[in-house]
């Protein structure tokens, strides 16, 4: 998604290849990974020799936190990481407040970034 938002200005409509090839990544994975994106209406695909994916929004309509809760659980941001046998019995682990915070904070960070800050900025 992020390189889909660096080359989204340019209208470029990118191959799963290209965007492995970008980032690294493994050619069956992006695959797999843009299917559920344009399932989700994220990404849309063409097929054919101009096709490839390019986003289905624009980058600042897009936050992170809608991303990301395509693929991670995020309902309930208070569970223990050290699972429901530690916290939630009794007293607290030493580490739940803190480890809330910081959970709120990811999820703030999270809701109040775009895709925009990656077409204005070609950092991986």
């Amino acid at each position: 998604m992020s390189y889909l938002a660096e080359v989204y200005p340019s209208g470029q409509r990118l191959s799963s290849q290209n965007i492995a090839d970008k980032r690294d990544l493994s050619k069956p994975l992006v695959a797999k990974l843009l299917v559920a994106l344009s399932q989700a209406g994220f990404v849309n695909g063409a097929p054919g020799p101009k096709g490839g994916y390019a986003l289905g929004r624009k980058p600042s309509d897009i936050s992170l936190l809608e991303i990301v809760s395509l693929f991670e659980k995020i309902e309930d941001r208070s569970l223990c990481p050290f699972g429901p046998n530690w916290c939630g019995n009794g007293d607290p682990c030493p580490l739940h407040d803190q480890l809330v915070t910081l959970q709120d904070q990811m999820h703030h960070l999270l809701a109040g970034t775009t895709l925009e800050a990656f077409a204005t900025d070609s950092s991986p």
